[in-house]
């Protein structure tokens, strides 16, 4: 079996101003970073590139995969936990119990739901190629969490400023072989 390497992109800051989450751009210093991504993931064998409907996901790795003359396909499957307006008093009790969500959110369960048919969808049709992923903080740790229990709420609060952040996910068929972490700008919200 050959190893298919998966590289999940964390989106490059996005602009808070803008209240709709779904269209929410990246800032300038966001649109600034994108080079970085490119130059991580140049040169890799990178052959397909799935992302987030969401405008910052696919906009952090547009500039790659229009260098690299790769269609970008979007996965509603992978968009951002729905968060409810009091999501940041829940963040301790949703990881203590993956079935809690604030009123208007999705709970850990819920998400994983929809994101390991997706990636196992990933790996079954793209084994041994290289797929860069356009994703989200909540949502990368929630796969996170899934392959390495270990990974959990201190996980997530570690990754949250990273933006934009790049770790690739090597598998063999759908066992999960580890991770490296290959950049990542802290910048915050």
């Amino acid at each position: 079996m050959k190893t298919t390497h998966l590289y999940f992109v964390r989106h490059a800051q996005p602009d808070e101003s803008h209240l709709d989450d779904r269209s929410r751009p990246l800032t300038p210093l966001g649109l600034a970073d994108r080079s970085g991504v490119t130059m991580t993931l140049k040169g890799r064998g990178i052959t397909r590139c799935v992302s987030s409907p969401y405008k910052r996901a696919v906009d952090t790795i547009a500039p790659f995969c229009s260098e690299e003359d790769i269609l970008i396909t979007t996965d509603e499957r992978l968009r951002e936990r729905q968060m409810g307006p009091k999501a940041s008093d829940f963040l301790e009790k949703r990881w203590a119990d993956y079935s809690v969500a604030e009123e208007g959110g999705e709970t850990i369960n819920e998400v994983r739901e929809r994101l390991i048919p997706a990636l196992n969808d990933i790996l079954d049709n793209n084994e041994g190629e290289s797929v860069v992923i356009g994703f989200h903080g909540a949502a990368l740790s929630i796969i996170m969490n899934y392959l390495d229990s270990s990974c959990g709420l201190d996980w997530f609060r570690m990754i949250h400023d990273m933006l934009p952040y790049i770790i690739r996910f090597d598998f063999e068929g759908r066992e999960y072989l580890g991770s490296e972490e290959l950049f990542r700008i802290e910048r915050g919200y």
